[in-house]
């Protein structure tokens, strides 16, 4: 792979622009830069999940995804590039359904929170849905791999799911919603 970063600053980005992997310059906040930046915050708070004590099995099919998180981040980066495939969306779905299985199943809605590590998945969880906006919105402006927003939409539906594996192997209750009176609920 070589040195890529050999100088971390290039104050090219001093104006406000920053370069797509395409060569191409955009401005900081056009849609492409906040999708794949948001993939790459949402890797980010996964890293900081995996940093903390997880059930093994856990970690081990979730250290996976930060390197496709990454493969999604360089598609994004890059007009026109196809990295991501089905079979990324068809591993989530077959770890969703492992890990779901081990589940009682929900009958309330579930609020974030329990131990450091599910309260923090659920914070991925909401990171995942709004880099799933961002992708969207730049879908509506820009031709963009229609597997990228599936793969998104599973992630977020398997965080939700490790977030309540991660609260039932430490044996904390989950804090279920209670509406108040004045809801409608």
């Amino acid at each position: 792979m070589g040195h890529r970063l050999s100088k971390i600053y290039t104050r090219t980005g001093d104006d406000g622009t920053t370069g797509l992997g395409s060569g191409a310059r955009v401005p900081k906040d056009h849609s492409r830069v906040e999708a794949y930046g948001t993939v790459d915050e949402l890797n980010s708070v996964l890293g900081v999940v995996l940093a903390l004590p997880l059930p093994e099995d856990l970690r081990n099919a979730l250290a996976p995804i930060q390197h496709e998180l990454f493969d999604l981040g360089g598609e994004l980066c890059i007009p026109g590039r196809r990295v991501v495939e089905e079979y990324y969306v068809v591993r989530l779905e077959q770890v969703l359904d492992a890990f779901n299985a081990k589940l009682p199943p929900l009958k309330e809605f579930v609020l974030p929170g329990g131990s450091q590590a599910a309260a923090l998945m659920h914070l991925a969880r909401t990171v995942c849905r709004r880099a799933e906006r961002r992708v969207i919105s730049l879908a509506r402006a820009e031709s963009i791999n229609p597997v990228s927003l599936k793969y998104l939409n599973r992630l977020s539906d398997l965080l939700f799911v490790a977030a309540r594996y991660i609260n039932a192997q430490a044996r904390m209750e989950e804090i279920l919603w209670r509406p108040s009176e004045n809801s409608g609920a």
